[in-house]
């Protein structure tokens, strides 16, 4: 009965299914946005934090710190890159649309197939795109995309030295009355200085301070 139904069910027109995709377009955008927002909120906090432990010549604590910092920004810039990849897709969807009142039907898209499959990589919209790719094979808009690889070049050992020259930047600028006063030879020494062990209770809180700050900022960009 219930393919009986599915049977008789009338087709959406291009135009009801360019509304609905758009309208999900617009709400993963202003996810994007929430999460930036958030990440930017707790980036002020961890600012203030590098700050702190710099002056206090914990380098250790300082460059773990911006590591997370760098990293955060990372994830800001990609969260940009995904809004804009999304808008593109509602640009070029409109166009098909307006193609199909002349033709009658929905034509494929390849450059709507190239940005979805560029979104299925991105962990924060992989999920929404990995739907849009199935709606959107059937519609005829693309072709399938069979792609489970989400991108993690973000953690990547590869950018591992760009992070560290990053770290040096964020130091220099956000505790430059500290590190950038001391000979550099100085301070790229204790740049590789680990976290300072925890010797008295002022110092574990510090820790636990500086362990929830990490978990809050990884928590936003997840």
């Amino acid at each position: 009965m219930e393919k009986v139904k599915n049977i008789l069910k009338p087709k959406p027109n291009p135009q009801q299914l360019l509304r609905d995709w758009q309208r999900r377009l617009r709400q993963e955008c202003r996810n994007i946005e929430r999460q930036i927002r958030d990440i930017q909120r707790e980036e002020k906090v961890v600012q203030k934090s590098i700050k702190e432990a710099a002056q206090r010549n914990d380098m250790g604590s300082a460059k773990s710190l911006a590591k997370e910092l760098v990293r955060s920004k990372r994830t800001v810039n990609r969260l940009y890159e995904n809004k804009a990849q999304l808008n593109s897709i509602s640009m070029h969807l409109g166009e098909s649309v307006a193609i199909a009142r002349t033709v009658g039907h929905l034509s494929k898209s390849s450059e709507v197939m190239k940005l979805v499959n560029n979104l299925m990589k991105a962990p924060e919209v992989a999920i929404t795109m990995q739907e849009f790719n199935k709606e959107m094979t059937k519609a005829g808009v693309i072709e399938e995309i069979v792609n489970d690889a989400v991108d993690s070049a973000l953690d990547s050992e590869d950018i591992e030295d760009e992070i560290e020259e990053e770290v040096d930047r964020v130091l220099t600028e956000l505790a430059g009355e500290t590190a950038a006063q001391l000979p550099e030879a100085v301070r790229k020494e204790k740049l590789k200085q680990p976290a300072q062990a925890v010797g008295d209770a002022e110092d574990a809180d510090d820790e636990e301070d500086l362990e929830e700050l990490r978990a809050r900022l990884a928590k936003v960009r997840s």
